[in-house]
């Protein structure tokens, strides 16, 4: 820096200058220096530093180092290189003037830390750009972290530009905050809360991101689209958009199909009701029927059975030998409790198919046979008011 000033005083001379003339034009040519300094630091940064740093990221196959090192990133950072080339000149600028150099030295720490806060802000923001469509339990606490990271940068900062405009020790206002705690738990009791709730339901493996879940007070069933500190965004299948705390996850229940998406099977469970007046031994005519479609082999039907255990005999065997069922899982056709509109018989399995809409056309086209071969065993399916 003498040699600047060395510099700035034989340009003075050179130009024959006497008089109060001469501190007027050192501080104007000092003003002008630095000002020049500063913006070829900052070209230097962004046309040159910058451009190195994407080219030797896009040589690599990792991807973490194109987001962190990415454009955004990269151009925050230039952002501040001027203004600390400004805050190491002012001492030399405005030597003369103190009054003038404490102002401007103040402001250009005060930007200094804005921006070096904003620096981090997108650099956390890039690390979000990582994750996948789901979120690990490990994302989630590093997504919750950097969300508590991001409230005590800002906080932090704020009491260091405090501190610069009181000219103050940062480290003795953070000492006087003792007696303010109170208050500040109560402004950050839901981030508190969240935060809890949050590490509970990862560390539970109870809710990712991408997962499918139901919260029936909440009116959501859908894609858990985010999940901050505060709030769980979950896009309906609708499109419409439900925000939940996870502290309400927690508190209260809610369904998540991420086991039966990742499992070997989608469950069918449903009950038809047969009318009792239908249900009879089975004679020789309903015998021979059944043989000749091939239902069941002559030697297959004891005298006296009746066609209820022969109807749920054949569609047990039926769905177990199905291509789409799973037959490794639980797979009922069980008789229950009878009831005043008919006897209801549950059919009990697992559809390979989890994706939704192939496996209720494929659900759908399993119950449609099973009604539709309800008649070759002489039984009626209950309705209340039939087609007269």
């Amino acid at each position: 820096m003498e040699n600047i000033k060395i510099f700035v005083e034989q340009l003075i001379s050179l130009t024959g200058l006497t008089g109060n003339a001469v501190p007027v034009l050192r501080h104007v040519l000092l003003v002008l220096i630095a000002i020049l300094l500063a913006s070829l630091a900052g070209l230097l940064c962004r046309k040159i530093i910058v451009p190195i740093v994407r080219r030797l990221t896009s040589h690599t196959d990792a991807r973490w180092d194109d987001v962190l090192l990415g454009d955004k990133v990269l151009i925050s950072a230039c952002q501040i290189v001027p203004a600390i080339v400004i805050w190491q000149l002012l001492p030399l600028v405005f030597y003369q003037y103190p009054v003038v150099r404490e102002l401007l030295t103040r402001l250009t720490a005060i930007y200094i830390t804005v921006m070096t806060v904003k620096l981090v802000l997108v650099f956390i923001s890039a690390v979000k750009q990582l994750e996948g469509e789901e979120r690990s339990a490990r994302q989630q606490y590093l997504y919750s972290f950097m969300g508590v990271v991001r409230i005590v940068i800002l906080f932090v900062a704020a009491i260091v530009v405090i501190a610069i405009v009181l000219d103050r020790d940062p480290m003795k206002l953070f000492a006087g905050l003792g007696a303010t705690s109170a208050v500040l738990m109560l402004v950050f009791q839901d981030t508190i809360k969240g935060l809890v709730a949050g590490i509970r339901l990862t560390s539970n493996d109870m809710l990712h991101k991408g997962d499918w879940i139901t919260v029936p007070k909440a009116g959501a069933n859908g894609i858990v689209e985010d999940m901050s500190l505060t709030t769980v965004k979950i896009r309906n299948f609708d499109n419409t958009m439900v925000t939940v705390t996870p502290q309400s996850l927690v508190d209260d229940s809610f369904q998540n199909w991420n086991g039966m998406q990742q499992g070997d099977g989608r469950r069918v469970n449903r009950m038809v009701y047969y009318d009792f007046r239908s249900i009879r031994i089975v004679d020789e005519q309903l015998r021979k029927q059944l043989i000749a479609k091939k239902y069941f082999k002559a030697d297959e039907i004891k005298t006296g059975m009746v066609n209820m255990t022969l109807y749920r005999q054949y569609l047990a065997g039926w769905l177990s030998r199905h291509p789409l069922v799973n037959p490794d899982m639980t797979l009922m056709v069980r008789q229950m409790e009878p009831t005043p509109e008919g006897l209801p018989v549950e059919f009990y399995f697992f559809l390979k198919e989890k994706e939704w809409v192939a496996y209720e056309n494929q659900m759908a086209e399993m119950m449609e046979h099973i009604y539709a071969v309800t008649p070759d065993f002489g039984l009626q399916i209950y309705q209340k008011f039939p087609h007269q």
